[in-house]
């Protein structure tokens, strides 16, 4: 922290930040014109999103971690044989990706619901780390007329795999998505 408190004053750099905490307990009065996460690990993205979404933050750069929420409920109900996922969640490395792969799925669309333009993006090559989706979100100057498929396609996901999410849990407390 000190080192990017250092390199912030030397470049000049005005109202730049850098904190140490658990996210969930995170809070300001200030309203962020950006949100950056790198391998926030497991629900700390959620928290940091749902951060951003509530103050409104202008743009979010996210490169979520270790999606383990999904996964493990996943492997404690085991999936219906007849589900198009039964395959895929047999073993457990596939089980894995295809929990990770959900849950920023579900990112995406929980953060077109509030009004963000989302891109799912190659954040680094697969050949230095797994974990390289960058999830990028600008927030919308109108409304978004896409919000109600993207509610859809979400809840259509989370109902067919069985589980549910942190950042939708987060997101539905203040309002109704």
């Amino acid at each position: 922290m000190k080192n990017c408190d250092s390199l912030a004053k030397k470049l000049g750099c005005k109202n730049l930040e850098f904190k140490v905490g658990n996210i969930a307990d995170y809070s300001s009065e200030k309203t962020p014109d950006i949100i950056i996460t790198l391998h926030a690990c497991d629900t700390a993205t959620d928290f940091a999103l749902d951060y951003a979404v509530k103050h409104n933050a202008k743009a979010i750069l996210s490169v979520p971690c270790c999606q383990h929420e999904i996964n493990s409920q996943l492997e404690k109900q085991k999936i219906k044989s007849e589900s198009p996922f039964a395959s895929i969640e047999r073993f457990g490395i596939l089980r894995e990706r295809l929990a990770a792969i959900a849950t920023d799925a579900i990112r995406a669309e929980l953060l077109e619901q509030c009004g963000y333009t989302v891109q799912l993006l190659e954040f680094i090559d697969m050949s230095h780390t797994p974990k390289n989706i960058l999830i990028r979100a600008v927030k919308k100057q109108s409304g978004n007329l896409k919000s109600q498929e993207a509610k859809i396609r979400m809840k259509s996901l989370l109902e067919e795999l069985g589980c549910n999410q942190t950042l939708e849990k987060l997101l539905s407390k203040e309002s109704e998505l």
